[in-house]
């Protein structure tokens, strides 16, 4: 154990062969300290999940030695599983204002205020954390305040870069601290964690100030119409520019949807966002002003079927009716995997005659940086080892690529899988082995208490449906007392297969009755051979599996 002692440990328990639920450790001797914790949504196979967060068991069973949470800003995918976690292990949370004000509104939903150890910090802050040092350095993304994360350790200094692109016209005004970046570089880093998210796009990521031309050309060409812009909540500058522009354009601005309104919330009163007095008003009050008046910022720009969108397109919106006098602005680009659920929101809306801009002109520039952008962070860094981060498989090879491209050794740069331990001392990298890890599923108030058996019968159910034997034997006398009776659930629609449930009924009872007449005692084996009998005889019938569910009880 003491010979581990002088060794870093870098550890990702998400983030990597996935896109979100973003979360590094670093462990040297007693103390550890984790980079954010983010959250991931259910793939399209996760039946009836809600979201998906990192498995902590390795945190959880370390929670003495953890130091601190730094976080790098505060979107879903960085910050989304803190009310989670934070009941199982509850360190010091550090993070820039708006990161922590978007915090503690999903922190005061589940009433966790009083328990959370939040601090404040800003760009340029150094925190000491046992045995590291980390420095929050600010750079550009889709969100204010978002911030890189340099840490000093007693082997060398890791780079994190969180999310990051470089932006030389930001709409806050404050450009990529490349200065201090390259400050740390001159000074030698031993590891560089880059983000990946867009590896795959030559050039640079546009400047955000772009999207202002493309939204006052949207104004000025629809002045009679109500405009519905649909965007991330968490994309404050976005909403700047969206009220900026409804204000030359003397128009009142409703929110609605629960993150946009708790973000614009948090935004407003820490002075992230300035809003003019009365352009805001309630959503309830847009009847009260004409449709040409009246810009509507929304959630739901993924087509996410609880979203205000959504429901807006479906005519399920309490408050908003949409109709031909509307136009819809979708003013971000498809997360992969989302493009069929964008898709059915655009096609909804084109049957009730509403224009939909969604790519012309350019109402939406990434967060993150494109290749160029990311040889800048490695002509910067000159990292001595490099680990991709925040990405899916081939987002990580083709980084790799990358980096081999501006000169790295290949033998130096990590590919590494969730769980999987990094072990560094000043001079050597190597693979170490692995902690838990994975991905712990959050059904409605249940965390964890679905896995992946559950899920296999929620798609068996949803694929072939079910059914139901419900019979009542006497094991004393061998007889069946009453039924079987068939119930069946999304197989078959009963009434027009009488015959095929006859037969299954004849096959159940035919089956018991043998079962009994043999003196089998087992309610098990009876149970399996009811299954057997007719999973073979459905399958023959129908080629279809159905769920079989013998209830068998004795009088």
């Amino acid at each position: 154990m003491a010979n581990n002692n002088n060794k870093l440990k870098v550890m990702m328990l998400g983030g990597l062969n996935e896109i979100g639920k973003n979360i590094a450790v670093f462990e040297y001797g007693d103390d550890i300290i984790v980079i954010d914790c983010g959250l991931a949504f259910p793939d399209e196979d996760m039946l009836g999940i809600d979201l998906v967060i990192p498995d902590i068991t390795y945190l959880v069973k370390n929670a003495d030695k953890i130091r601190g949470i730094f976080l790098t800003h505060g979107h879903e995918d960085h910050i989304g599983a803190l009310p989670y976690i934070l009941r199982q292990i509850n360190p010091p949370v550090y993070g820039t204002r708006l990161t922590l004000g978007i915090l503690e509104n999903k922190l005061q939903e589940e009433k966790m205020t009083d328990t959370a150890k939040l601090i404040t910090v800003e760009a340029g802050s150094v925190i000491r954390a046992g045995a590291f040092q980390c420095e929050f350095i600010h750079v550009n993304h889709s969100i204010a305040d978002a911030c890189a994360i340099a840490v000093r350790t007693p082997v060398g200094t890791v780079i994190h870069t969180g999310d990051f692109k470089l932006d030389v016209s930001p709409i806050d005004g404050s450009m990529m601290d490349v200065t201090r970046l390259g400050e740390y570089g001159n000074d030698g880093v031993l590891l560089l964690m880059c983000e990946s998210t867009n590896v795959e796009r030559s050039g640079y990521t546009p400047s955000e100030k772009k999207i202002a031309s493309s939204l006052e050309h949207i104004f000025l060409t629809n002045t009679d119409k109500r405009i519905v812009i649909a965007t991330f909540s968490s994309n404050v500058h976005r909403v700047q520019q969206i009220i900026d522009a409804s204000v030359k354009f003397g128009r009142r601005v409703a929110v609605t949807g629960r993150s946009m309104v708790n973000i614009i919330g948090a935004a407003v009163k820490l002075g992230y966002m300035k809003v003019p007095n009365n352009v805001l008003i309630d959503v309830a009050d847009i009847g009260k002003y004409p449709p040409d008046m009246i810009t509507i910022v929304t959630t739901g720009s993924q087509g996410e079927p609880m979203s205000a969108l959504y429901r807006m397109a479906f005519s399920d919106h309490s408050q908003v009716e949409l109709t031909s006098k509307d136009i819809v602005v979708l003013s971000s680009h498809a997360i992969p995997g989302n493009e069929l659920l964008i898709g059915r929101i655009i096609n909804e809306l084109y049957k009730r005659g509403i224009n939909v801009y969604h790519d012309d002109p350019e109402v939406h520039v990434s967060g993150h940086a494109c290749q160029e952008e990311l040889k800048l962070m490695h002509n910067l860094i000159r990292p001595k080892f490099f680990m991709p981060i925040h990405g899916e498989y081939r987002h990580l090879m083709q980084h790799k690529e990358l980096a081999e491209f501006m000169g790295m050794d290949p033998k130096n740069i990590f590919v590494m899988n969730i769980g999987e331990v990094l072990e560094l001392d000043s001079n050597t990298c190597k693979r170490a082995g692995s902690v838990p890890s994975g991905r712990v599923l959050i059904d409605g108030y249940g965390i964890g208490d679905v896995g992946n058996i559950v899920l296999r019968d929620r798609k068996h159910l949803s694929q072939d449906g079910l059914i139901v034997v419900v019979a009542t034997v006497d094991i004393d006398e061998r007889t069946i007392v009453s039924g079987p009776d068939i119930i069946s659930r999304g197989f078959v629609y009963v009434r027009e297969s009488e015959e095929l449930m006859e037969e299954v009924k004849s096959i159940a009872t035919g089956v018991l009755t043998t079962a009994l007449d043999c003196g089998v005692t087992e309610w098990t084996q009876m149970k399996n051979s009811v299954k057997e009998s007719l999973t073979k005889y459905l399958f023959n019938k129908t080629k279809r599996k159905p769920m079989i569910l013998p209830v068998i009880m004795n009088v």
